[in-house]
């Protein structure tokens, strides 16, 4: 009996390594990605398994999920109940990430060695100022930020409006936020340190000129800004809430992603918002005869970044690295801003061609493309003017849990009747939204090679 017993657990021992095995042959083959939502041209994932197998003879396969907050992304890397091989998050979680210890290198000389002998190093494609920008990330001694994250997507956070209804210089102070006139013709960013963060440059500018310290039409300075980006104290947490308490009488409603269709539908007017999402929404409202803006106030703002990292429980951090290089080629990275209205990390000249426009006038855009570009007609919703972006400070991650309680008790439980109606109509809307969505991306597919055709036209002239 003790035989057959023996047997029994011998058998059942080599089952279970064998299935072990397996299961990890398996998750080799695999790629997991977590993006943000609506966040790249969906069509490069299968592209990047065709390249990945004709550079390794590997083959790999994408699991795409999306998250729409920093800080559901980061609940589930913090956990270890996840093991996404990469994933994007924004510049002040990178921050706390690497100071838990949560992020692996990619850019290891392993890697590098590889990819620059098979001539596919496409990380130097990466814009010098974002580089500089992810130095200046928090991380502790020794670590150097740009070897554990890659810039992928950047802009600025602004108000987009309604030409019709608000005037450019209206727009451009965050006073009007505070506008009785526009009440419940505003939507917010749900995302709480991009909108404490500008506000609170804002009540810091009215405080100053109050005490003296600035006159009316003066503005604080790009280093006291810089400052501010790290502040989390009781007294500044408190001064922003009560602003926001006042702003929140006037909101229909706080969105992470529908207040660019409440704009262009004009059912809102203005919009706390994300450049990229400003891009959208201008270049969708203009085929129904909407007509949008976007600027920064001149008190200051913010100008954010978004970057690919491998967390600590990636499984397949070969792959991981390679899909980072991938996104970093040129190419890819104008189809992800086609496709997005965001703008990629990625400069360079072929990037700076394609991007040049001249239904835009002139500005100067040296920070980002470099010498030679003080003159260049881009969009500047995109590629804001270098004085503005000189007025705009990176955010860090500093005291995000009081922020979050501070945005709880601002947001509270007291939503009008219209925010939830909206809700419903939103939630009513998604399976049409899903097929506007793939309807709207083919015909911008479509838009996009009838510009390059045009441009390879008035090359060959």
């Amino acid at each position: 009996m003790k035989r057959f017993f023996y047997i029994f657990v011998a058998t059942f021992a080599l089952m279970a390594t064998l299935s072990s095995c397996d299961q990890q042959d398996s998750r080799s083959s695999i790629l997991k990605v977590y993006n943000w939502g609506d966040y790249i041209d969906e069509e490069l994932l299968d592209e990047f398994e065709e390249w990945y197998f004709e550079q390794t003879g590997e083959e790999v396969e994408i699991i795409y999920q999306t998250f729409d907050i920093n800080e559901v992304m980061l609940a589930k890397i913090e956990n270890g109940e996840a093991d996404f091989d990469v994933v994007c998050p924004s510049e002040y979680i990178i921050e706390r990430m690497l100071h838990n210890e949560l992020l692996l290198p990619i850019l290891t000389p392993e890697f590098v060695e590889e990819i620059n002998a098979r001539d596919i190093n496409y990380f130097d494609c990466v814009s010098p100022y974002i580089k500089e920008q992810f130095s200046l990330l928090e991380a502790p001694q020794g670590i150097d930020p740009n070897d554990y994250s890659v810039g992928y997507m950047w802009g600025t956070t602004g108000i987009l409006y309604n030409k019709d209804y608000v005037t450019e210089e209206e727009a451009l102070s965050w006073s009007l936020l505070f506008d009785e006139r526009f009440d419940d013709m505003i939507f917010i960013k749900d995302a709480f340190r991009d909108v404490y963060s500008p506000i609170l440059i804002y009540a810091k500018t009215l405080e100053a000129r109050k005490n003296g310290l600035l006159a009316e039409d003066e503005y604080l300075d790009i280093e006291t800004i810089r400052e501010l980006m790290y502040d989390s104290s009781d007294e500044s947490i408190a001064l922003v809430e009560s602003y926001l308490k006042r702003m929140k009488e006037l909101v229909a409603g706080w969105e992470a992603d529908f207040g660019k269709e409440m704009m262009t539908q004009e059912k809102a007017w203005i919009n706390l918002m994300w450049s990229g999402d400003a891009v959208w929404a201008i270049d969708e409202a203009k085929s129904v005869d909407v007509d949008l803006g976007y600027v920064v106030p001149k008190e200051g703002s913010v100008v954010w970044f978004d970057g690919w990292v491998i967390p600590k429980y990636a499984r397949n951090t070969k792959a991981a690295s390679y899909f980072i290089n991938f996104m970093c080629m040129p190419e890819n990275a104008l189809r992800n801003m086609d496709m997005t209205g965001y703008v990629s990390a990625v400069g360079g000249e072929e990037v700076l061609e394609n991007m040049q426009d001249e239904e835009f006038p002139p500005i100067d855009v040296t920070y980002f493309f470099g010498e030679g570009a003080d003159s260049i007609c881009v969009n500047p919703v995109m590629y804001p003017q270098k004085s503005i972006i000189e007025r705009c400070g990176m955010m860090h991650d500093a005291g995000t849990e009081k922020l979050l309680r501070m945005w709880s008790r601002v947001k509270g439980d007291s939503a009008s009747a219209w925010t939830y109606i909206l809700i419903c109509l939103v939630f009513l809307g998604l399976i049409a939204a899903v097929i506007v969505k793939y309807t709207k991306n083919y015909y911008r597919r479509q838009r996009y090679a009838k510009k390059r055709k045009k441009k390879n036209q008035k090359k060959g002239n």
